[in-house]
Formats: C-alpha cells, structure tokens, sequence
C-alpha cells in the first residue's frame, strides 16, 4: 500500500534504545476479553507475554446480534435479542475453551446498562453459558477504551481526543499517555438513533435535520468540556475507533486509494472526506448502501447515525482529520486484566515504550539474536549520530526508524537463510507491528531489506511500494549505515566496543577509529568486512570511508 500517513510530520521522541531490555520472563499466557455491546458481540483472544509486557491478538471473533433492539412495551431488552446473544458468547466461549484460555472476561455496555431487565439477561448468562458479564458505567467504558488506545498507539505526551462510536452511546476521551485528563460517554449511538430518527429510504430531508440537530446538542456538551482541559496553545489530534469508523474509514479508503489498507491501524480520513461521504450515504437507499464496498446489512442500516455523530463531533472539535485504532473498549479490557493482575506496574508504563516494544516482542518471535541485534542497533545509532550535520541531517523519528530496522535486519532467517534479507522485508511489513503506521511499516521493511545484498532499485516492488522521494532518499541513507552497522559485528562476538567517526570535509573523507573489546584482537574480520561492503556507503554519502584499528 502506499503511505496514507505522512510521518515526516510525526514528534516521535527519541528515547535510550541501547538500555531497553525485556525483564526476566515469566511464561505467556492466555485470556479472552468479551464486549457485549448495543449491536455487537466481540471477543480477543490473547497471547500475554508478561516478560515485555506486551500481548499479541491470536483470534477474533464479532457477531451482530442487536441487543438493543429493546422491546418497546416494556423497555428492556427483547426475547430475540437475548437468545441470540447467548448463542454468540455461547459460541465465543467455546472458541475461547479450545484456545486454552485461563480466564473470559467480559464487559456489558449500554444496552445492558439501560435496558429494564439488564440484570435479568446477566443472570441468564451466567445459568445457560457459565459466564460472569460485568456491567461497567460509561466512564469505566471509556475509561477501559482509552488504555486499550494506548496499547497500539504512540502519544508522545501530545493531547489526543478518542471518539468511539458505539451501538447505543458514543465515548470521548482526552489524554496525552499519561493519566486521562478527560472522560465522558454520551447516550449517541448509531442503533439508538437510527430507531429513534429513521423512518425512511433514503432518509428524508425532515428526519435527516432532526438527527443532526439532535446529535449536535446531545454531543456538544462533552465536546466543550473536554476543550477546557486544554490550553490555548495545545493542538488536538482526533483519534476515531469502532466499527461505525472503520467502515466510514474504509469506504473514503476506496476512494481515495481503491482499497482498503489491512491494517487500517494509522489510516486517516479529511473532514472534508467525511462531509462528502456523509452527503453520499444520507441520499442513498438501503439497497445502494448494501452495495457499498465493506458493507454488511446490519451496518448498512445504521451507518447515516453514526456518520452524522462522527460529522457533528468533528465540527465541533474542529478536527480536520482523524486517525484510525483498530484496538479499543476488548483491548483495554485485557491491558486492565494484566494491571489487576500485577502483570503491569503502572497503567501508564504500557504506552511509555509502545513502538519499541512490539519491536522486541516481534524480534522474540521470530527468534532474532538479540544480543547481536542490539550491537549492530547501537553501531547504527553511533554512525547515525557521528555523521550527522557532515552527511545527513535525519531526525529523531528517522533515527527510531533506524534502530527498528536494525533490530529486526536479520528476522528474516526465521524463513531461510537464503535471501534473508527479502524475508526480514516480508516479516515486518505484515507483522504484528503496533504503534506504527503503514508507510513507517514500509519504511522499516525496506532499510532491514536492503542491509545486504542489492541497492535499492526503482523496478523492487518494496522499493516502489515507497510512498514519495523523501521516503526512498530515507531508506537508502539508512540502510546504507545499516551495512556498516551489520560490518561491524562481522564475526557476531562483539569484538567491537566502539568506534569514532571524523569526516574531512576538504578531501570528502569519512575517518573511522575502531576501537577492539578484547586485548590482542586485531578486528580484522570486522575491518575486512567494512571495507567489503563500504562501497555503496561510499556511492550514497559520495564520500571514502578510511577504517583503522584504533592504538
């Protein structure tokens, strides 16, 4: 996929890479989070490692069952919601069985929380399927949401505003990673509107002003409040989660690019995008909805509400544009399962490392040597530094790009040993890579795919996959210090301790001191190899590269 989220722009703090390791491991272990919502059932089941600690997605599972199709006589929930509800968490709790989960925890929202006979369907649960739904508050659900948010997103101490677009309520929050400085959750949802408001197909000009008006004094409150914990000088990112935003996500991604990205984690979508989308979908049928790409019936019949609520609160908020999470309210649920279960120290110490964690978790998986990815990760941030201002200027979120790469450069061998490199590529563009966008992915795959072996060439599909020049001029600077970095620890004994670079501007001459770890050892292996493969350095920086054994 090409970028749709442009990262030179980012504010990715650089942090001290060279000094995070994972502690001692504990074991994994297994649990499935369950959220029974206003229109849909939806479960994780996860891997936790608590060594990092981090935990990896291995199945999931979603049924529409409509709960809050409420009995109107009566206000609770009706007999044909129930029953198919137990039959899905029936269903998810077998699939959570025979995944060998050692818990089920499950969360119940607004319908439950509203409807008169709540209390009855929890009782019913617990008789006919053995499993314990707790009902959890809007605060507590929006609460949950966000460290679920923060689980596969980097803030980086910049306020962001979460909206979640549920079946019955909508939820927004206000944080910067640290503790929420805001929550709220609204009585907004895209099947209690659509019951209360939409009688006609298409809508009708009447009932389409009535639910907008009604969304935008319903949301208006909440989204002033959480303005005011905001100072003037602060700007806002909008980060949007559920279903209702995925699909409007989805739709403005077939737009624009003809296809929906997989992951859509990162993806963004205009205001202006949204203004027309919403124009489009509130003069369509149900029928012409349906035909809609990634439009499935149930979403096709509520998705005007929910494209209305998403409408209002960006105006309101004055959001030009927000950015997709794929994890929300199930996640949390599982990251507040690991902080009960002293599994985290601190709720907040899950989002400090986001990005350089999953960057582990995926090296352990794919069983990466470690204590060499880390030697050639710290020559790659010295030769990063050392040559900066004579040979590039890159920044802190390109120098993380880079110690990514490193990390990862030979996971590759997981695959085969033949064309690793190619396999490193393949393995981190489509790993379980959280706290990244798609074209940060991209970026990543390409220095680790080019540590070896060929330059960089336009006629390489990851090559060409690059989003713009900058993106390109980026990969072919970074990776050519990756060689230098892989040369360094040829013989993977860290015979290296450390080297100092000097560039002579007059001759164009890039100075090289390598400094031995053992007494005796001449390095020759490692110089050998410097010299081996300095060539393309030498073509990149248009420099020659002197390397000599320090005294």
């Amino acid at each position: 996929m090409t970028g749709t989220t442009s990262i030179r722009g980012s504010s990715t703090v650089m942090t001290d890479f060279a000094n995070f390791a994972p502690p001692e491991i504990t074991g994994d272990r297994v649990l499935a989070a369950i959220d029974v919502g206003t229109n849909s059932i939806h479960m994780v089941v996860v891997k936790i490692q608590p060594d990092l600690p981090a935990f990896t997605i291995v199945d999931r599972e979603k049924e529409t069952v409509r709960l809050g199709d409420f009995n109107e006589a009566t206000g609770g929930l009706s007999e044909a919601a129930m029953a198919r509800a137990i039959s899905a968490l029936q269903r998810c709790c077998a699939i959570a069985t025979s995944l060998k989960a050692e818990d089920i925890v499950a969360v119940a929202t607004s319908a439950v929380r509203e409807a008169s006979n709540g209390q009855e369907f929890i009782d019913r649960v617990y008789k006919d399927v053995g499993l314990a739904i707790n009902l959890i508050s809007g605060t507590e659900e929006a609460r949950r949401i966000y460290l679920g948010v923060l689980s596969g997103m980097e803030f980086n101490g910049q306020p962001h505003a979460i909206i979640d677009i549920g079946g019955g309520s909508t939820e927004l929050i206000l944080g910067t990673g640290e503790p929420h400085r805001f929550l709220s959750s609204t009585k907004v949802g895209a099947v209690r509107l659509t019951s209360q408001f939409v009688s006609t197909d298409p809508i009708a000009e009447a009932e389409f002003s009535t639910l907008r008006a009604y969304v935008r004094g319903m949301v208006e409150p909440n989204t002033s409040k959480l303005k005011s914990h905001l100072t003037s000088e602060e700007p806002i990112q909008l980060i949007g989660t559920s279903g209702t935003i995925e699909c409007l996500a989805a739709l403005i991604a077939t737009e624009r690019l003809g296809l929906v990205p997989d992951p859509l984690n990162g993806f963004q979508i205009t205001y202006e995008e949204l203004s027309k989308l919403v124009e489009t979908l509130r003069q369509a049928t149900y029928a012409e909805r349906l035909n809609m790409p990634e439009m499935s019936p149930r979403r096709a019949e509520i998705i005007v509400a929910g494209a209305v609520i998403l409408h209002e609160t960006m105006g309101l908020l004055k959001a030009d544009r927000i950015t997709i999470c794929e994890r929300a309210l199930r996640e949390g649920v599982v990251v507040d399962w690991m902080l009960t279960h002293g599994l985290i120290e601190d709720r907040m110490q899950f989002q400090q490392s986001v990005r350089q964690r999953n960057i582990l978790k995926t090296a352990k998986k794919y069983k990466v040597h470690l204590d060499r990815s880390e030697r050639v990760a710290q020559f790659a941030m010295d030769l990063f530094e050392q040559t900066w201002g004579s040979l590039h200027t890159w920044g802190n979120l390109e120098k993380e790009l880079l110690w990514a790469a490193a990390i990862l450069h030979n996971c590759g061998h997981f695959v085969s040993h033949s064309s690793h490199h190619k396999h490193s590529y393949y393995l981190i563009r489509h790993g379980e890579l959280l706290g990244y966008t798609e074209t940060e992915l991209e970026t990543i795959a390409n220095i680790a795919r080019y540590h070896r072996k060929s330059a960089p060439k336009k006629k390489h599909d990851s090559y060409r996959n690059l989003p713009t020049r900058y993106h390109r001029q980026m990969v072919t600077h970074l990776s050519a210090l990756l060689r230098l970095a892989v040369a360094l620890d040829r013989r993977g004994i860290g015979a290296v301790k450390s080297i100092h670079c000097n560039f002579d501007a007059d001759a164009h001459v890039l100075n090289m001191e390598v400094k031995a770890a053992y007494p005796g050892d001449d390095c020759a292996s490692e110089l050998w190899n410097l010299d081996y493969k300095k060539e393309y350095f030498e073509q990149v920086f248009e420099v020659k590269l002197l390397a000599r054994l320090a005294s």
